[in-house]
C-alpha cells in the first residue's frame, strides 16, 4: 500500500506521533490529500464518489524516495459522468424545492476513486476526519466528518472498502450501483444502504430464465472481483438447486495479464456449450469482447448481468446480438436532460474534471497549453451538446442514472427529517452522521412514481427489466425490455415475459444448449461415469416399468394389473386371458362337447328303440342307460371349463367333473363285475348272480358315487376354488383362472377317479378271454386302457400348460376319455343293431362264426 495511504491511516487513529507531531493534540498530515474533482459549498454536505477513470496510475516503488500521490488515468468515463451530473442535478433540485429542506443549501464534494481501492479508501478516509482542501484547512488530520452522508460507489469492490472505513465513524453510505450480495451483512457493513437491489435476486433470477428456456449445459465467465465471484457463487448455487451444470467458470479482471485474458479468451471458443452466462463489470466485459472478436467463437448464447448488458457502450460488439440479462428499470427523470446538455465552455472551465469531459466530447482543446490537449485544434464556443451521439447525451436509457438521482433524495430525506423536524428549518443544528444513518433507515418516499425504501439490511426491493439486445432495421442494436422480474410477487411468479425474445439466431427460436439431449418419455437418465450430472445416456425402461415424463430420473413400475405400452410411456390395464366362448379354440372345444352329448344321447335312442333285442339285453340295458346318461354328462360338464370364471362356475366345474366321471366309470365298474358274475354264474352248482343282482349294481353304483359326492362336500366346505388373477405365469397379462382353493381336494377327487378306473381296468383285463363272441370286457378293458392313458398323460400336460391352455387341456383330456369310452363300448353294439341286425340274435352272440364274422 502507498506510504501516503499508511500515514492517512496512523494519523486518523492518531497512533503515529513520529509523524503527526511530538504533540499528540497536533496531527499533521504527511502525504497529499486528494482534491474533489467537484465541488459546491453549502449548510449541508454530502460525499459522493465515482469511478470516473477506470485505471489508476501505476509506479514501480524503489523504497528511496516518497511515492507520488496517487493519480487516476486513461480516459473520462461518459457514462460514468452522466451518474455525476445526475447526483449534481439531484442537488440542485432538492436546494431549489421549497417542500423538502426549505431553506437549507445542501453542498457536495465529488471524488474519482480511479475504480480502484487505494483511491476509494484515501477519499474515505478524507471523507471521515474532515479534510477540507477547499479552505486549505490541512493542518489537522484529526477533525469529525465534514460530510453527513456519501453516495459511493460505482463498483462493489471499491464500495466494500469504503464501507469498511466509513462504517466505524457512523458515516452512512448510500451506493447507486454496488450490488455485491455481501454488502447486505450489517455486522461487517453497518451503515452502508443501496438504491440497487443485491446480485443475490439477480443471481436467482437469472438462474430461473436459464431454466426457464431449457438450458442446462452452460459457460461461465466472471469479474475476477467482489462483485464478479460473489454475484457468480450465488448464481452457481441458484443454478444447481434448478438442475444446471456449469461447463466452466472463468474469472478475469481488467488489471490482470493479457495471457490470462487470452487463456479465457481459449475456453470459450473450445467450449461445448451455446450458452454463457456473464457476471462481468462493463470495463472487463469490453476488453473480453474485444479480445475474442479477434477470433470469434460459434455464435453464443450471451446472458448478462446488469452491469453491462445495459450498457450502451457495449452496443458496438456485435458478438452479443441477441443478448438478454436483467437490468434495472428504464426511468424517466423529468429536467435531467437540460441540465445534463446545459455545459458551456466557461462552465467547464471551473473544474479539470469538466475541463476534461468537455475536451473528450468535441476531441478540442479549451486550454491548448496543456498536455492533455496537445494536436488537438482550440474550441470555439460553437459546440453543441444536443449533436452528439454517446453514453453521456443519451438519456433513452436512464437506469443507473436513477438510483443516482435516488440516492440522492434518499439522504436529502433523511437531513430533512433532522434539520425540518420543526418548521422552519433549523440551518444551524449540528447534523451527525449517525443521526442520518437512523433517518435513513426510516427513509420511506416516491419520486417521479418511483418508491425509494430500505429494509432491514439496507437493500431496496428488487425489480428488474429482461433486456433483449435486438438489431434494428437500421443496422443498429438496441435494448428492447421483453419482460419483468419483480421479487416481492408471490413465488413462482416473479418472472413474465411480455415480448418475444430475438436470440443470437435472429429468431424467436430458442437455442439449444445441452450436454445430452432430453430423454423422451419410455426412458430414464444414466449420467454418464466422470461427468456432471447434466450429460447422461437415456435408457429404455426395464421390463413393466414406465416414465411419463420427459428427462426422468428414474422408471416406475406399474401397478400389478397394469403393463407398459409399446412406448413405456404409460400403464395400460393389462388384458385379461380366459378361455373364451368366442375364440376358435373355445368354439371347437364347445362343438366337441356338444357333439359328443349329442352322440350319447343318440345311443341312447338307438338302446332304447332295440331294449328288447338280444344285444341290449346282454349288456345289462339298465347300466348301460345310466351310463350313457353319465357319459352326456360329462361331455356336458366341459362347457362349465369354458367362459369368465365365476365363484359358482368355479366350484361347479370341478365339482361336476368329479362326481359325473365317478358315475360313469361306477357303472363301467358294475358292468364289468356283470360280466365276471355272469361267466362264474356258468360253472356247475354257482349262485354268484344272486349276491349281484340288478339291486346289488344300483348300490354299488350310488356307494362308488356318494364316497365322490362326500370328497366334494368336504373341498367346497373347507376350501372351495375361487375366482383368480394369475399375474405370476405372464407378465403382460393376468390369466383369469379358477384356483383350486384346496390341492389336496382336487388331487383327492382326480385320485379317486383313477383308483376306480384302475381297478375297473384291472376287472376287465381278466375277464377279457371269456368265451361268448360278444365278450364286453374286451371293449371295457380298450376303453379303460385308453382312459388311463388319457388321465396319465393330462397330470404333466395339465401342470405344464401356460394360461387358458391349462383348461384346454383339462377339456381335453375329458373329451378324450368320455370318447373313448363311448366309442369302445357302445360303437359296436350300435353298429351291430343299426348295420349288422342279423347278428343280433342270441344264437349269434352265443355262437362262434359270429365271432369270426366281426
Amino acid at each position: 500500500m502507498h506510504v501516503s495511504l499508511i500515514v492517512t491511516v496512523l494519523c486518523i487513529a492518531r497512533l503515529c506521533p513520529a509523524v503527526c507531531g511530538d504533540n499528540l493534540g497536533t496531527c499533521i498530515l504527511q502525504g497529499n490529500p486528494q482534491a474533489p474533482a467537484l465541488f459546491k459549498n453549502g449548510d449541508l454536505v454530502v460525499g459522493g464518489v465515482f469511478s470516473i477513470h477506470d485505471y489508476l496510475r501505476t509506479e514501480k516503488h524503489t523504497y528511496t524516495r516518497q511515492p507520488q500521490p496517487l493519480e487516476c488515468s486513461g480516459s473520462v468515463g461518459f457514462r460514468e459522468m452522466r451518474f455525476v451530473r445526475a447526483f449534481e442535478f439531484a442537488i440542485e433540485e432538492i436546494n431549489n424545492s421549497s417542500d423538502l429542506l426549505p431553506g437549507v443549501t445542501l453542498g457536495y464534494h465529488i471524488y474519482d476513486s480511479c475504480a480502484s481501492v487505494p483511491m476509494a479508501i484515501k477519499v474515505a478516509f478524507q471523507l471521515a476526519n474532515g479534510l477540507d482542501l477547499i479552505f486549505n484547512d490541512t493542518d489537522s488530520c484529526a477533525k469529525s466528518a465534514a460530510v453527513t452522508a456519501v453516495v459511493a460507489e460505482s463498483g462493489s469492490t471499491p464500495s466494500i472498502s469504503i464501507s469498511r472505513i466509513l462504517g466505524p465513524f457512523g458515516i452512512p453510505q448510500v451506493s447507486h450501483y454496488a450490488t455485491c450480495a455481501c454488502l447486505s451483512d450489517k455486522r461487517q457493513y453497518p451503515t452502508f444502504f443501496r438504491t440497487i437491489p443485491s446480485d443475490h435476486h439477480q443471481a436467482a433470477a437469472l438462474a430461473r430464465m436459464v431454466k426457464h428456456f431449457g438450458w442446462t449445459w452452460i459457460g461461465a465467465v466472471r469479474s475476477d472481483s467482489d462483485y464478479g465471484n460473489n454475484g457468480m457463487a450465488s448464481f452457481l448455487k441458484a443454478a444447481e438447486e434448478e438442475g444446471i451444470c456449469v461447463e466452466y467458470s472463468e474469472a478475469y479482471y481488467r488489471t490482470q495479464p493479457r495471457s490470462k485474458l487470452k487463456r479465457v479468451a481459449e475456453v470459450i471458443r473450445r467450449s461445448m456449450a451455446r450458452v454463457i452466462v456473464a457476471f462481468l463489470a462493463s470495463g472487463d466485459m469490453r476488453i473480453l469482447l474485444e479480445e475474442l472478436s479477434q477470433q470469434p467463437p460459434p455464435p453464443m448464447q450471451w446472458i448478462g448481468s446488469e452491469a453491462w448488458v445495459t450498457d450502451p457502450e457495449m452496443l458496438r460488439f456485435n458478438l452479443c446480438i441477441g443478448a438478454v440479462g436483467f437490468g434495472i428499470p428504464r426511468s424517466v427523470i423529468p429536467g435531467f436532460r437540460t441540465f445534463l446538455l446545459d455545459l458551456p465552455p466557461q462552465q467547464a472551465l471551473k473544474f479539470p474534471l469538466l475541463t476534461d469531459l468537455y475536451e473528450n466530447l468535441f476531441s478540442c482543446s479549451l486550454k491548448p497549453q496543456t498536455g492533455s490537449a496537445a494536436g488537438m485544434p482550440a474550441c470555439d464556443g460553437t459546440e453543441d451538446l444536443r449533436a452528439l451521439q454517446n453514453p453521456y447525451t443519451d438519456t433513452s436509457q436512464l437506469r443507473i442514472t436513477n438510483m443516482v438521482y435516488k440516492a440522492t433524495y434518499a439522504i436529502a430525506h433523511a437531513l430533512d427529517a433532522i434539520v425540518c423536524n420543526k418548521k422552519p428549518c433549523d440551518t444551524k443544528v449540528n447534523v451527525e452522521p449517525r443521526q442520518v444513518f437512523d433517518k435513513l433507515k426510516q427513509v420511506n418516499f416516491t419520486k417521479n412514481n418511483y418508491p425509494v425504501s430500505f429494509d432491514t439490511n439496507g437493500d431496496p426491493v428488487a425489480t428488474y427489466e429482461l433486456v433483449n439486445w435486438q438489431l434494428q432495421g437500421d443496422g443498429s442494436i438496441d435494448f428492447v425490455t421483453v419482460g419483468y422480474y419483480d421479487a416481492s410477487q408471490p413465488k413462482g411468479q416473479e418472472f413474465s415475459l411480455s415480448r418475444s425474445i430475438i436470440w443470437n439466431n435472429g429468431e424467436e427460436t430458442v437455442p439449444v444448449s445441452v450436454c445430452s439431449e432430453s430423454c423422451p418419455p419410455g426412458t430414464r437418465k444414466a449420467v454418464q461415469k466422470g461427468k456432471p450430472v447434466c450429460c447422461y445416456d437415456c435408457i429404455n425402461c426395464a421390463e413393466g416399468e414406465i416414465s411419463n415424463e420427459t428427462d426422468s430420473v428414474d422408471c416406475y413400475p406399474c401397478h400389478p394389473e397394469f403393463w407398459p405400452n409399446k412406448e413405456k410411456d404409460k400403464c395400460l390395464p393389462k388384458p385379461v386371458e380366459f378361455l373364451s366362448w368366442d375364440e376358435i379354440l373355445g368354439i371347437i372345444l364347445t362343438v366337441f362337447s356338444v357333439v359328443g352329448a349329442l352322440v350319447a344321447l343318440s345311443m341312447a335312442l338307438v338302446f332304447y328303440k332295440n331294449r328288447t333285442s338280444p344285444i341290449v339285453k346282454a349288456n345289462n340295458s339298465e347300466l348301460s342307460f345310466l351310463l350313457l346318461f353319465s357319459l352326456a354328462l360329462c361331455f356336458l360338464c366341459s362347457l362349465t371349463f369354458i367362459g369368465r370364471p365365476t365363484e359358482w362356475s368355479c366350484m361347479l366345474r370341478h365339482t361336476a367333473f368329479g362326481i359325473t366321471f365317478v358315475l360313469c366309470i361306477s357303472c363301467v365298474l358294475g358292468k364289468t363285475i356283470v360280466v365276471l358274475m355272469a361267466f362264474r354264474a356258468t360253472l356247475p352248482g354257482s349262485n354268484v348272480m344272486k349276491w349281484f343282482g340288478p339291486p346289488q349294481q344300483r348300490l354299488s353304483v350310488f356307494g362308488f358315487t356318494l364316497v365322490q359326492v362326500l370328497i366334494c362336500v368336504l373341498w367346497l366346505t373347507i376350501t372351495p376354488p375361487f375366482p383368480y388373477n394369475n399375474m405370476q405365469h405372464y407378465k403382460e397379462k393376468i390369466i383369469l383362472e379358477c384356483n383350486l382353493g384346496s390341492a389336496i381336494g382336487f388331487w383327492a377327487v382326480l385320485g379317486y377317479i383313477g383308483l376306480l378306473a384302475f381297478l375297473c381296468f384291472v376287472l376287465a383285463f381278466l375277464a377279457r378271454k371269456l368265451p361268448d363272441n360278444f365278450n364286453e370286457a374286451k371293449f371295457i378293458t380298450f376303453s379303460m386302457l385308453i382312459f388311463c392313458a388319457v388321465w396319465i398323460t393330462f397330470v404333466p400336460a395339465y401342470v405344464s400348460s401356460p394360461g387358458k391352455f391349462t383348461v384346454a387341456v383339462e377339456i381335453f383330456a375329458i373329451l378324450a376319455s368320455s370318447f373313448g369310452l363311448i366309442l369302445c363300448i357302445f360303437a359296436p353294439k350300435c353298429f351291430i343293431i343299426v348295420f349288422r341286425p342279423e347278428q343280433n340274435t342270441k344264437k349269434h352272440l352265443m355262437g362262434k362264426e359270429a365271432s369270426k364274422a366281426l
